[in-house]
């Protein structure tokens, strides 16, 4: 299983409702009012301010279910500005890389700081946890809550009590707690709250009497493990304060690649379709080079909204084979529009489509073959390189294959989108 029973410490750092705080951050005016952002197209809540919980929103809420609370309640109601998230979580990310050399970025919002050999530098980690409260909130804007543990699955605990119990002000050491005290929040916690129990499986431990945190770190190790495999040992043994899940300071490469994304209004013809998996194939070639792999298949997929049961409902996917690994953006888009030729019908309404990139392998020089794809790997590399740099430069799509070209009907919306304050030099934020 891969213990360390080495004496080990880590902090998850987890900013507080951050889609959120990042509007609220650049639109004071929206700080203590009821908000939400919501996902793409303008559907559903995924991120709430602390008075639109309080109104009874609930996470993945339907915004078209909320008009008439929202009207009622003043709700704010804003589109995803995904640009100027990624640009603010990079910058909180900076700040954690003061503290530990040793920062795995878990989320867009979560990050997990290994601590081995800091606590000479604190007076305790307690301490540490409320300056990188400060300093964050300080240099970003942003609040941010501490969790500390001996292991990554009680420092995700420890978030948890930071953000949800007052008396933590915000950072909860574990590890500083008595044991005795240490037992009674584990009886008062759901098991639910542990790392890794979703609602199947804390309904399944209900049923073997399994109901708190305490009872589960008190449950046999060998029928957890018979009942929910390794994993679930694995969970049991850092409840224990047993280390099992090691620090990733590079994340693992992708063994899938998938670029997707409901249309903003649904699409019957082919050559928007074509536009779309065309750009689609674009996003999911950018991972592929920037993890250094190639594929050796692709598979496009088309859906229709199954919430029209009014409408015909058709699903269909086709996986294509690529002759030799590849991460050339022409032959994959070539590929992909084979596919979805064979898989698309005349009259149907489709709200989604797709591109996944299958069999991934690391990158570098292949063995020919007999039928190849008709790009030379000896231009393929420095065109690719080339195409990612001005992207890079010059902004996303700025090259592009024609066939990506149209009027973009299908683009998502984000009709109450907010500036990207900090990515954008026309959309700069202004100070008076």
């Amino acid at each position: 299983m891969g213990m360390n029973t080495s004496e080990s410490s880590f902090a998850l750092v987890d900013c507080d409702q951050f889609y959120v705080s990042c509007e609220r951050l650049f639109n004071p005016k929206l700080c203590g009012k009821p908000v939400v952002v919501l996902s793409n197209n303008d559907g559903c809540a995924i991120s709430r301010s602390p008075e639109a919980k309080a109104l009874g929103v609930q996470m993945a809420a339907p915004w078209f279910l909320m008009q008439d609370l929202a009207k009622k309640h003043g709700i704010i109601a804003l589109s995803s500005n995904y640009q100027l998230y990624a640009s603010m979580s990079n910058k909180c990310m900076a700040v954690l890389r003061e503290y530990s050399p040793r920062v795995e970025t878990y989320s867009i919002d979560e990050s997990f700081l290994l601590l081995d050999g800091l606590s000479p530098l604190w007076p305790d980690m307690t301490a540490m946890g409320h300056d990188i409260r400060r300093k964050v909130q300080t240099w970003v804007g942003l609040p941010v809550g501490v969790g500390i543990g001996a292991t990554k699955t009680l420092a995700k605990l420890a978030n948890h009590l930071a953000k949800k119990r007052p008396e933590y002000k915000g950072v909860c050491d574990l590890q500083s707690i008595a044991p005795d005290e240490a037992e009674q929040i584990y009886a008062s916690l759901p098991a639910g709250e542990v790392w890794g129990v979703g609602h199947r499986i804390s309904e399944q431990l209900g049923r073997m009497r399994i109901h708190t945190v305490r009872d589960l770190r008190n449950a046999s190790q060998a029928s957890l493990r018979q009942q929910f495999g390794v994993r679930m040992e694995r969970t049991l043994a850092e409840l224990h304060g047993v280390s099992c899940i090691p620090l990733e300071d590079v994340a693992p490469a992708r063994k899938q690649i998938v670029s997707s994304r409901a249309y903003g209004e649904r699409v019957t013809a082919l050559r928007e379709i074509e536009e779309s998996v065309t750009m689609y194939a674009a996003r999911a070639t950018e991972r592929l080079r920037r993890q250094r792999s190639t594929c050796a298949a692709v598979h496009v997929f088309v859906e229709t909204d199954r919430f029209r049961t009014d409408e015909p409902q058709y699903n269909n996917g086709r996986t294509v084979p690529l002759p030799e690994p590849t991460d050339d953006l022409r032959v994959i888009t070539k590929a992909a529009m084979w596919g979805l030729k064979k898989v698309f019908r005349l009259g149907i309404k489709y709200k989604k489509a797709g591109v996944m990139l299958m069999e991934l392998s690391e990158g570098g020089r292949h063995q020919g073959t007999l039928f190849d794809s008709g790009v030379s790997e000896m231009s393929s590399a420095p065109l690719m390189q080339a195409l990612d740099t001005i992207n890079q430069r010059f902004g996303k799509d700025t090259l592009r294959l024609a066939s990506g070209l149209g009027q973009h009907r299908w683009t998502a919306r984000f009709n109450m989108v907010s500036q990207r304050y900090t990515t954008n030099w026309n959309e700069l934020p202004f100070a008076r």
